[in-house]
């Protein structure tokens, strides 16, 4: 059943690494630099590939290269796939630790290779190894991965990593002392060679499906959500107006609506430049975040406009929403200019012809609110005929 040549197993096996290594790295000179880990996975399939060459010439070149290095890079491999995971889910790689591990664990084999030879031992230092990285590298990607058919791709690919070199291990106290990777009269060994290969391919390939799922999720809240604050931009505000409005209507809710416009923002971009014109944006949404409620929405539709929804709200009480935005922006924050804002408010009627008709009352509000004297909360249940 596994009557195959183990030195091919390991070549192509090694060249299908160095294909996913190509495509990974294309990936990351595509991708935008907050997808984060691809380096690391790209280049763990390249080492792996330098590692089966070194294997696959056993017996031709040195045992420091063949036994030694290889499994170096073998080792080296898993872990920069390990760390890519890591840091494409946002956690700090644990390069030190694997690096110590593996350096305790090359010394233990350059004394079971070079001074009193054993294959059995090595396979099981390795085995073990490999078997506790493709374990802790499979519970962070079932763990963190967003449940697409990359993560079970390559989580799965994982355990299957981990079961087998587990198996390995274990059956390494059955091998004799002399060096047997090439040897095809142990088809356990054949086996686990191949299924090694396959895993690690399988792998690489979940990577590049997680990978690009995330770059659709980034592009599909790029598309939804303002790039500077990061609040719903104006067509997913109108949008999430919109099905609100229709849910109201169904079931005889009313929704609030708040139109904010920070006071006199051309005055703070020209006297202390645009990048702090930003900042203070930003400062707005951190403020403003923390006093709405879960099923509010809080979109910015442009400059220095924002417009709150508050599903199920009396306009008694948007106005006391509107007075705490307005008293919150209004407090000092440190290192940036002072600003506050003017609010208009409004609810939803049942005579409205659509999203445009609140809007319209809101806006009214706003300007009230402008020529009051800035600063203030102005609420305007219908427009005067």
């Amino acid at each position: 059943m596994f009557n195959l040549d183990v030195r091919s197993v390991i070549l192509v096996a090694g060249a299908l690494s160095l294909l996913m290594a190509m495509v990974l790295f294309f990936l990351r000179r595509s991708f935008p630099p907050s997808i984060r880990g691809l380096g690391e996975w790209a280049a763990g399939p390249a080492v792996i590939f330098v590692a089966t060459l070194l294997f696959g010439a056993r017996g031709v070149i040195p045992d420091l290269f063949s036994v030694l290095l290889a499994n170096l890079l073998l080792l080296g491999g898993a872990a920069m796939l390990y760390f890519g995971s890591q840091r494409f889910f946002g956690l700090p790689p644990s390069i030190r630790l694997w690096g110590v591990l593996i350096l305790l664990a090359l010394l233990v084999l350059a004394w079971f290779a070079l001074v009193r030879p054993h294959y059995g031992v090595r396979v099981a230092i390795v085995g073990a190894m490999m078997t506790l990285l493709s374990l802790l590298h499979a519970r962070l990607i079932l763990q963190r991965g967003t449940r697409d058919i990359g993560s079970y791709v390559a989580g799965g690919a994982l355990l299957l990593l981990a079961l087998s070199q587990a198996m390995r291990c274990v059956s390494a106290f059955d091998l004799a002392a002399g060096d047997r990777i090439l040897d095809n009269t142990l088809p356990m060994q054949t086996a686990f060679v191949t299924i090694n290969a396959f895993t690690i391919l399988m792998t690489t390939i979940g990577m590049v499906l997680m990978a690009t799922d995330k770059l659709r999720s980034e592009l599909e809240h790029l598309a939804t959500h303002d790039s500077l604050t990061g609040i719903l931009n104006r067509r997913a505000m109108i949008e999430a107006c919109t099905l609100e409005l229709a849910r109201c209507r169904r079931n005889h809710h009313v929704m609030a609506l708040l139109v904010i416009d920070l006071d006199h923002f051309k005055a703070i971009n020209d006297t202390h430049g645009h990048q702090m014109g930003d900042r203070v944006l930003i400062d707005f949404v951190a403020r403003v975040a923390p006093l709405l409620r879960q099923p509010d929405r809080l979109g910015r539709f442009g400059g220095e406009e924002f417009v709150v929804l508050l599903p199920e709200t009396s306009l008694d009480e948007a106005r006391i929403v509107a007075e705490r935005i307005r008293s919150r922006i209004a407090a000092e924050a440190a290192g940036l200019p002072n600003c506050t804002a003017s609010i208009g408010v409004t609810i939803s009627r049942v005579d409205d012809a659509d999203l445009d008709d609140i809007i319209a009352r809101a806006d009214t509000a706003l300007y009230q609110a402008k020529n009051g004297g800035r600063n203030r909360v102005e609420a305007v249940a219908q427009l005067e005929q």
